[in-house]
């Protein structure tokens, strides 16, 4: 992949984002912002990892919101509607622990069947890092005040409070591993 699938997941999420969400459009930018700082860490996936860190969101889109699900959401859209790469739709479906949110969703199977988690452990772990160290305002934060947002924004007992509580462990360690393999790029 190259950088043309930078631009081509720029347009596809302000198209999408911009208007409709502009406060998921700065977090959005924020991502991709992140993504650019630490491609050093994964430099074959370099314009991968951006592209995907850019419509990561694009599922929270109105008109795309079909199972209230965003990241099965935008997959399918990016799949269905722009023929993308597998590799980016199945990053955007299973982004930040998305696999636990999907259970408690009743819809694993569907994920899981649609679109399998990709091995490639750093790759996934590098848009953990952008998404949950970016606030909704697109500004650097840590994965602890982030996850501490989510719980405030929806709740201890809602779908999302009881998956991000969940996932908050894998979250953080999501995070040290990257900054650990981006503090072991030569300088």
């Amino acid at each position: 992949m190259n950088d043309s699938i930078v631009e081509w997941a720029a347009l596809v999420a302000e198209a999408e984002l911009r208007s409709p969400l502009p406060r998921r459009w700065a977090h959005t930018r924020g991502v991709a912002s992140r993504a650019a700082k630490v491609v050093s860490a994964i430099a074959n996936d370099a314009a991968l990892l951006v592209a995907v860190a850019t419509l990561h969101d694009v599922g929270y889109a109105p008109r795309l919101a079909l199972t209230g699900f965003h990241p099965l959401d935008g997959a399918r859209f990016l799949r269905d509607e722009h023929g993308a790469h597998e590799r980016l739709v199945r990053l955007v479906a299973n982004h930040s622990f998305a696999l636990l949110e999907a259970e408690e969703r009743g819809l694993r199977e569907e994920l899981t069947t649609e679109f399998p988690l990709l091995e490639q452990p750093l790759l996934v772990d590098a848009l953990v890092y952008c998404d949950m160290t970016t606030t909704p305002d697109g500004d650097r934060t840590t994965a602890q005040d982030r996850v501490a947002e989510i719980l405030s924004r929806y709740g201890d007992d809602s779908v999302v409070g009881r998956f991000i509580r969940r996932a908050a462990p894998e979250i953080c360690a999501s995070v040290e591993r990257v900054e650990s393999a981006v503090a072991a790029q030569p300088r």
